[in-house]
């Protein structure tokens, strides 16, 4: 059986054993109705629970528009122009600015930019980038006690609005709609407070969950809070091509676009003792802080004590110095697990909650990483080990458990929910 997985922007081939088992997403199966533009322009013609965009930009003078920063694969090329065209449908002489939604990450590069958003676009529009400690504002206060700041140009703009994607998301329930705002634009103490080790060890705060989880919760309650009045969210196929569209409230457009896509990404677990799966290649396997969501689809699909096989080319590293001290300076998984729980939510740490999870896969699982040559030494330091090729992996992986150890793989482990 050849088995090909997204590796950075290329692909492993693999002549797998035909006893392995594929647990793959139908996103394959989604077939788009015309060109990505034309999708979504059909989406605003009929926003969902939301006046037309042209008609909220009316006597409007100022509007925010926040985008995705350079760590997802949102087609903005697709939705900018048909946004910014209803936009000034409704008030030619709007002020439009583009707010990156970096969270706590790195900050996007003007190449990113351009790349993402075409030189057209990237020369012609205001663009800031959101910076998670300072220029932000504080507007509130979310149900878990956490304080609310957001960026100063979505405290202060007349008219607030996203574009985004949708997937499932490892302890949000799904990524878009909401986490525009939280914690797409929100100052570090909001993120650190939402994403508290209280939340994180929910039981709701798992992929595809939305209901019950408390970090979704807050979530909803920020955006509501930021005035977000609008939202275009897209579903992409595994070639990252917008295939589905959907456009007006940020809460009911939103759960409309999870509830058309969870059917497509829904697989039943088969147990087995090697599990193997990638981040879905480049731009989400950039780093690994972004691979730890799919190892939780591997852990899902593993059986206690199952090794985990993780293949990702991890382009720019590890994505986070205190996510790496964390996991290289801890005694244990088991220890570091036991002290994040123990750390209450005004404690928080950045990146607490990315070592939190990779450390409750670590407890129950060993992880072989399939990477580039240069990350071996941070590998093994993050109580991991490393695999120069995934043959090798394999081998590793079977000579911790049984020669004719049963095999899954999850060939993209962001684009699936693992649910009996």
């Amino acid at each position: 059986m050849r088995i090909e997985l997204p590796y950075g922007r290329s692909r492993i081939v693999w002549d797998a054993p035909d006893s392995v088992r594929v647990l793959s997403s139908n996103i394959g199966n989604l077939k788009g109705s015309g060109t990505g533009e034309a999708i979504v322009r059909r989406a605003m013609r009929s926003p969902i629970g939301s006046p037309r965009l042209s008609e909220l930009a009316k006597g409007k003078r100022t509007c925010a528009v926040i985008i995705s920063d350079h760590t997802r694969p949102v087609p903005s090329r697709d939705i900018l122009p048909p946004i910014l065209e209803e936009l000034r449908a409704g008030n030619p002489a709007i002020d439009i600015t583009l707010l990156v939604a970096t969270g706590c990450h790195r900050a996007t590069t003007r190449a990113e930019l351009t790349d993402k958003l075409g030189e057209e676009l990237a020369a012609s529009l205001r663009i800031v980038v959101h910076d998670c400690r300072k220029n932000n504002v504080r507007i509130g206060e979310l149900p878990s006690g956490a304080p609310l700041s957001i960026d100063a140009v979505a405290a202060e703009t007349e008219l607030l609005i996203a574009e985004g994607f949708i997937e499932p998301h490892f302890f949000a329930g799904f990524s878009g709609g909401r986490k525009s705002v939280l914690p797409g634009i929100c100052e570090a103490t909001t993120v650190l407070g939402n994403h508290c080790s209280r939340f994180i060890d929910s039981p709701f705060a798992r992929t595809g969950t939305l209901d019950g989880n408390p970090i979704q919760t807050d979530m909803t309650a920020a955006a509501r809070l930021a005035r977000l009045a609008y939202i275009v969210n897209v579903v992409i196929d595994e070639e990252k091509r917008t295939v589905a569209a959907f456009a007006g409230d940020f809460d009911a457009a939103h759960r409309a676009g999870c509830e058309f896509l969870r059917p497509f990404c829904m697989v039943a677990p088969h147990a087995a003792e090697l599990v193997i799966t990638t981040n879905g290649g480049a731009p989400l396997d950039q780093n690994l802080y972004q691979c730890v969501k799919s190892m939780t689809a591997a852990e899902a699909a593993a059986k206690e004590g199952g090794v985990i096989i993780l293949c990702a080319e991890c382009a720019d590293g590890i994505g986070g110095e205190s996510f790496y001290a964390a996991l290289s300076g801890c005694q244990s998984a088991e220890a570091l697990y036991d002290g994040i729980l123990e750390t209450p939510q005004e404690k928080t740490a950045p990146d607490q909650w990315q070592s939190q999870i990779l450390a409750r896969v670590l407890k129950r699982h060993p992880v072989i990483l399939v990477t580039r040559k240069e990350l071996e030494r941070t590998v093994r330091n993050m109580k991991m080990q490393y695999a120069p090729s995934l043959p090798e992996a394999v081998e590793i992986g079977r000579a911790m458990t049984r020669n004719d150890a049963e095999i899954t793989v999850i060939p993209n482990g962001v684009s699936v929910i693992v649910s009996p």
